[in-house]
């Protein structure tokens, strides 16, 4: 019996609908997928790929697309109901192992709720905050460099910050053991050029579980973005979340470089937010922090205006669509919503920057 061809798009319909039923269950998908199978499918994929020293998924992902340009190369003259049968099943089971492998993590329980977490705040709590980190990161800058002018180099090579990154996380799991980290999957993505002119610092390949690191920018700042890919393996999926664990293990790691990276991170996002509330308080504000931790700032933005076209801005387009289909209703947003996240947690915790 021949299938129909639009099959595939109908399995992919209701694969979706499934999903979106699935979704309003977050306790359910909390307890099954993401505290059950997902920590059983993520022991086994990712202990296996991180044998290999480079980046498998980058190399799967190449394949892939060079198989479908030569599909659609080769098969130019037919297009029809069957080619389009075909592209059906191709979205359908990607689909389907997408959610299975990780992408079901989008729908459990937030942090947010399990951790009793008030992301909301006022521009006065926001104030004091930024001051109290600018003073802390100032001091950690000062460690480092003893010359308040002089921008931190970071002395590691790129395998040193990822074999220091679990470090971070071990002393992060004794005080919240719910977050634990497996085996050490962080590799330098293959793909470094292209993922900086789409404006992407790191990303988790969510088939090998493997997480890839932008080393083309700034090293200063990969040890935080490090941090931020290793919090999306252990099943995190939400970005301003993977922000949140990102700096509590940089805030915890006895490492003063990662502790900076951590810190300056805040920072930037801190200020941001700053700008938008209170611009006076922003421009006071800046002038306290020290030339170079600024000097560290304007080397991230330099290396960023290079790849600065018109690719970044269409897969931030995308992405942004991408997070709002799936549970983060503030798309690309959702990254500087962290910030509340931090407040809360350290006003509710009585902790100190």
């Amino acid at each position: 019996m021949k299938k129909h061809p639009f099959f595939g798009w109908i399995s992919l319909l209701i694969l979706v609908l499934l999903v979106q039923w699935i979704a309003l269950y977050p306790d359910v998908v909390e307890r099954i997928y993401s505290n059950g199978f997902y920590e059983w499918w993520d022991s086994i994929v990712r202990g296996f790929f991180s044998n290999f020293l480079f980046s498998v998924g980058d190399v799967v992902y190449a394949i892939v697309l060079v198989g479908v340009i030569v599909y659609f190369i080769r098969w130019k003259k037919t297009i029809g109901s069957e080619k389009l049968g075909h592209l059906g099943w191709f979205f359908a089971v990607f689909y389907f192992f997408f959610q299975l492998s990780w992408g079901l993590n989008y729908y459990r329980q937030t942090l947010v709720s399990k951790w009793e977490l008030n992301p909301k705040y006022s521009t006065p709590e926001l104030q004091k905050f930024t001051a109290q980190l600018i003073r802390k990161t100032n001091a950690i800058q000062l460690q480092i460099t003893h010359n308040p002018n002089q921008k931190v180099v970071v002395p590691y090579s790129i395998d040193t910050l990822r074999a220091q990154g679990i470090v971070g996380y071990r002393i992060l799991h004794k005080k919240h053991p719910e977050i634990q980290y497996g085996n050490l999957s962080v590799k330098s993505s293959l793909w470094r050029t292209p993922l900086s002119y789409m404006g992407f610092s790191g990303y988790l390949n969510p088939f090998t579980h493997e997480a890839q690191v932008n080393t083309l920018m700034p090293l200063y700042a990969q040890g935080n973005v490090i941090c931020h890919e290793m919090a999306h393996q252990t099943g995190i999926a939400s970005e301003s979340e993977c922000n949140f664990i990102g700096f509590l293990v940089g805030y915890h790691h006895p490492n003063v470089y990662f502790r900076y990276s951590a810190y300056t991170a805040a920072l930037r996002y801190c200020m941001n937010a700053l700008a938008k509330q209170n611009p006076a308080v922003f421009e006071e504000f800046q002038l306290k922090i020290h030339p170079g931790i600024i000097a560290n700032f304007k080397e991230s933005e330099q290396f960023w205006k290079q790849y600065d076209t018109f690719i970044d801005q269409g897969f931030h387009g995308f992405y942004d669509r991408f997070l709002k289909m799936n549970q983060q209703k503030d798309g690309m947003e959702s990254y500087s919503k962290f910030v509340g996240l931090m407040l809360s947690y350290f006003q509710k915790n009585q902790l100190a920057l």
